[in-house]
């Protein structure tokens, strides 16, 4: 096993422990810590195994770090809805006025 698969498995049981302990800011500050960790480490896995070994330590890091990708989706799409409109309607469109011939 190479070095840089042995940083993900540690960085997934750094993950797990650091879940054990009690937090007053339900674990964010130590996701935050983690994220910047485990970035480097996948970019160091995908360039020493390929980009298939790269793309399942980071399902696995995406599964560690569940809330913060369920946040990030949901940030996602509140900001593609308020950047668009809504299906059905033309730009510029009043409101009230779906589906009605121009």
């Amino acid at each position: 096993m190479n070095p840089a698969l042995v940083a993900a498995f540690l960085w997934v049981v750094l993950a797990h422990l650091l879940a054990l302990l009690p937090s007053r800011d339900h674990h964010w500050r130590r996701a935050y810590g983690l994220i910047a960790i485990g970035i480097p480490i996948v970019g160091w896995v995908t360039a020493t195994n390929g980009p298939v070994i790269g793309l399942v330590v980071l399902a696995m890091g995406a599964s560690v770090l569940r809330w913060p990708v369920i946040h990030l989706a949901r940030w996602v799409r509140r900001r593609g809805r308020r950047a668009g409109t809504a299906p059905g309607t033309a730009p510029g469109a009043a409101p009230g006025t779906e589906g009605e011939a121009p």
